[in-house]
């Protein structure tokens, strides 16, 4: 969730200093922009993986600790929850037999987790919700003890002013209040860096948001919540709630939300950061010691710490990143609108097909931008959300289409094209685009085979729904540990 900070009590006045502060940083980074000080030529890529740590049946089991001291990695950190941990992938250039050599890397990596863990009499779990949660899991006394967690906490829930609530409704309704960000933890994620210069930072982003909706349809692994059926991503529903720091009446009003998806397409990068000055109020005021225009005028690269921190408080499903590397600053867009899961090969295979297809949407003429609308895009996306592979998706030249014919018919060959811009090899572009393409013709995500699963459990052998969700949760994690893609598991019966 981005970097340690030490406890700290804030008043009206270090509010103040950080708004102006954060003000500051925004006109350096656009001087910076405007003297092309920017790394423009390395294309490279990261991928972050959230994982749940869990018991035999999938329970949440509060030891991340307890894990990331026997993991001894720098690249495994913790995450929000004592049952979370994160993994960061160190970049990679997008080119070759890139994704073959990120899943070999990841499967390592989550394997030395995975018997670390078992040392514990736990697993490692790649998962947007675990089905198994439970109220009892999402506590505060939960929360990881990092000091950020705790004072992001209690910044949500002094600006909301009340506990906060959580609605969703799907085939089932979920209704509940609370009085902690700790059900955030529930939602686990993956989260994809695209490295891109200033002048196509516009252009990377719009195509993102243009090709969410997909990704997310395609990519849906979160069904269930406190053993409700609810959207077949209900990771979105529930992470845009989970830290919403508005009250009912600043909602009525027209407030953004710190989780959104935004309101128009963009002409710079600047205009995010400056969306970030104009509708956000801090959470976590923290002053760096650095002076921006100084380390400028010195021939340094400033920081921005306050830019980067405030940044790090608006939940855009696509958020622009500010980053200095080898001693040279670059702008990265953060994907974040998949889950974790269900396997390394699925999370590899919805890497390529984003990075493709965004490329293919860049390179569109006329750009996406002057085809389909932001509404749109925004309407499917969290349509995307709730119906999963099964939705209905709007898309320019073909209309209201489902989703798995969007997928095959329009978008497969636009990642396909971009994968080949990007200089990717053929046989790995067709072995990953080629399980996305198998779980459009099959319909079979993550989402829908935990819902398939569930159902047939709970019908033929006459259990519980208790019982069938942590039966349920056992074939997923032995589904998992296979790493063989989810549209080739078995279903009961």
């Amino acid at each position: 969730m981005g970097q340690d900070i030490d406890e700290a009590r804030f008043t009206r006045e270090d509010r103040q200093r950080y708004r102006e502060k954060v003000k500051r940083c925004v006109e350096v980074l656009r001087r910076m922009v405007n003297d092309e000080m920017f790394e423009t030529e390395r294309k490279l890529i990261g991928v972050e993986v959230e994982f749940y740590v869990v018991d035999g049946d999938g329970e949440p089991m509060m030891v991340n600790a307890e894990l990331l001291n026997r993991i001894e990695s720098e690249d495994f950190q913790t995450e929000l929850a004592q049952f979370n941990i994160e993994f960061n992938l160190a970049p990679h250039k997008l080119n070759g037999t890139v994704f073959r050599e990120i899943e070999e890397e990841l499967e390592t990596s989550f394997d030395h987790a995975y018997r670390r863990a078992e040392e514990l009499e736990a697993r490692v779990a790649m998962v947007g919700i675990i089905p198994t949660l439970k109220n009892l899991h999402v506590t505060i006394q939960n929360l990881s003890a990092n000091p950020r967690y705790h004072l992001l906490n209690e910044q949500i829930l002094e600006a909301r002013g009340e506990e906060l609530q959580v609605e969703i409704e799907g085939p089932e309704r979920l209704s509940l209040k609370m009085s902690s960000i700790a059900m955030e933890a529930a939602a686990t994620s993956v989260q994809l860096h695209l490295q891109v210069s200033p002048d196509g930072f516009a252009a990377a982003w719009n195509a993102a948001q243009a090709g969410s909706a997909a990704q997310v349809a395609v990519g849906a692994n979160s069904p269930f919540l406190l053993g409700k059926e609810l959207w077949r991503e209900t990771r979105i529903a529930l992470f845009q709630q989970a830290i919403d720091t508005r009250s009912e009446e600043l909602t009525a009003q027209g407030v953004r939300p710190r989780v959104w998806f935004g309101e128009a397409w963009i002409d710079g990068v600047l205009d995010l950061f400056d969306e970030n000055v104009r509708y956000f109020p801090s959470l976590l005021p923290l002053l760096d010691d650095e002076d921006p225009e100084e380390a400028l005028a010195k021939g340094d690269i400033p920081r921005l710490g306050e830019l980067n921190l405030h940044n790090g408080t608006v939940y855009r499903w696509n958020r622009p990143i500010y980053g200095i590397a080898r001693g040279k600053p670059h702008l990265r867009v953060e994907n974040r609108v998949l889950p974790a899961g269900p396997t390394m090969v699925d999370t590899v295979a919805n890497a390529a097909f984003y990075f493709g297809l965004v490329r293919g949407l860049v390179d569109l003429d006329p750009p996406i931008t002057r085809q389909l609308s932001f509404q749109a895009a925004n309407d499917n996306f969290f349509r995307a959300a709730r119906e999963g592979i099964d939705a209905s998706l709007f898309w320019p030249g073909v209309g209201e289409v489902p989703a798995s014919e969007l997928i095959l018919r329009t978008l497969l060959p636009l990642a396909h094209t971009g994968l080949d811009s990007w200089g990717v090899d053929r046989r790995d572009r067709d072995h990953y685009l080629g399980i996305v393409e198998q779980r459009a013709l099959k319909r079979m995500t993550g989402a829908s085979w935990q819902v398939k699963t569930f159902r047939a459990l709970l019908e033929d052998h006459q259990t519980t729904r208790e019982q069938a969700i942590i039966d349920m949760t056992r074939r997923y994690l032995a589904g998992m540990r296979s790493n063989e893609p989810v549209h080739t598991w078995e279903l009961p019966g």
